[in-house]
């Protein structure tokens, strides 16, 4: 019953991981990958719609984007989500595509980049921490139901902890990647 409970809590846990690392992979660094802009949500017919569903996304060169709806009807709705984003991006629409030129980042801009990488962080710490908190109370219901002795819930808990110390670490090199990867001139 605990080890069912540690497995799920563990799975929740990685869950918020990936979120993070699929966050992460939207912020820009000094050169372009699709990654930057496919989950922009662009509105199309009503329904807000990833980019990535509306059109393919290449790299022809390492500081430009070019990004072709497969409905040339959408490019005006494209080009509208991309200024609304946090990107900070001009598109240049040619009427057939749009292309994205990624700009030198300043030294300043790195800076503020890191401190959204570790806003972002610190939000999948706390995930982390309510998952725990989630599984906590759980153990203790299960000790005042009976279903487990006080031992078994004090032991539940510290492999729970472990498990949050564990993953605590991943998140910080995740972080610390995407730092070097954002300084990196």
């Amino acid at each position: 019953m605990i080890k069912d409970l540690l497995k799920e809590t563990e799975a929740r846990m990685r869950s918020a991981i990936s979120v993070l690392e699929h966050d992460l992979s939207g912020i820009r660094t000094g050169r372009a990958h699709p990654g930057l802009v496919e989950k922009i949500h662009v509105e199309y017919y009503g329904a807000e719609t990833p980019l990535m569903q509306l059109a393919s996304i290449s790299v022809p060169e390492p500081r430009s984007l070019l990004i072709k709806p497969f409905d040339k009807s959408t490019l005006k709705a494209v080009e509208k989500a991309i200024l609304a984003s946090e990107l900070g991006l001009t598109p240049n629409n040619d009427g057939q595509s749009i292309r994205l030129n990624l700009p030198v980042l300043t030294e300043e801009r790195r800076r503020d980049l890191v401190k959204l990488v570790n806003h972002r962080l610190e939000e999948a710490r706390v995930a982390l921490r309510n998952v725990r908190r989630d599984a906590i109370k759980d153990l203790k219901e299960f000790e005042t139901e009976k279903l487990v002795s006080e031992d078994e819930r004090k032991r539940g808990e510290d492999d729970l902890q472990k498990t949050v110390d564990k993953m605590i670490a991943e998140i910080e090199s995740i972080g610390k990647r995407k730092e070097q990867e954002i300084m990196e001139v």
